[in-house]
């Protein structure tokens, strides 16, 4: 199964849009208002859809009560964990997000050439990490997650809003050459997590 939806007109315009948001060339997605260079994301959950939103429209979902299956408001907040290892819970390559839903459950994601790959994480083994650090414990369901690139040299772990998650998919999907990505995909992921960092 392939992961986070993003279209193929919308690809060039998510890798290209810097952590802070994005150039405001471009309308609100509900209202059709012109965005500022930074401005909120909305996730449409049913979907797994990203939207640039205006701040009106932001406001609107500001505190969720929207209704359940609707538009979320994503976060924006960023937290370096030092910790956890990521091996506890079965990552079989050494970049992927993890993404607690609204029912409980958590989703891997590992970007690839055609998108995300998704499986679903063993419950009881998320629920003995997240014990152990707060960060992942107090993650909002849908909208944020705990990201790990320990791959080539990186050795990352985030939390971090959805949407860096697809503008990451969507870089791997556009970037990626070969059979193991070429050096210009590696290096466009380090400067990826340093951007993180600033």
């Amino acid at each position: 199964m392939t992961g986070p939806a993003v279209g193929a007109g919308a690809l060039g315009r998510v890798v290209r849009r810097p952590v802070g948001g994005r150039r405001a060339a471009e309308p609100c997605e509900l209202c059709g208002e012109p965005l500022r260079d930074t401005h909120a994301h909305l996730l449409e959950e049913r979907k797994d859809l990203v939207l640039c939103a205006c701040r009106a429209c932001a406001l609107l979902f500001e505190h969720g009560t929207n209704g359940p299956g609707r538009f979320l408001l994503v976060p924006d907040r960023r937290l370096r964990l030092t910790g956890p290892p990521p091996s506890e819970l079965g990552v079989p390559v050494g970049l992927a997000f993890f993404v607690r839903r609204s029912d409980g459950t958590v989703v891997a994601h590992y970007p690839s050439p055609v998108g995300a790959t998704r499986w679903d994480v063993d419950t009881d083994a998320w629920e003995r990490l997240a014990g152990h650090y707060a960060e992942l414990a107090s993650m909002r369901p849908a909208v944020e997650a705990f990201l790990v690139a320990v791959v080539r040299g990186l050795d990352e772990r985030w939390v971090v809003p959805i949407d860096d998650c697809h503008r990451l998919v969507a870089l791997v999907r556009q970037e990626w050459t070969g059979m193991s990505g070429g050096p210009q995909l590696w290096d466009r992921i380090a400067a990826f997590f340093a951007e993180l960092d600033r």
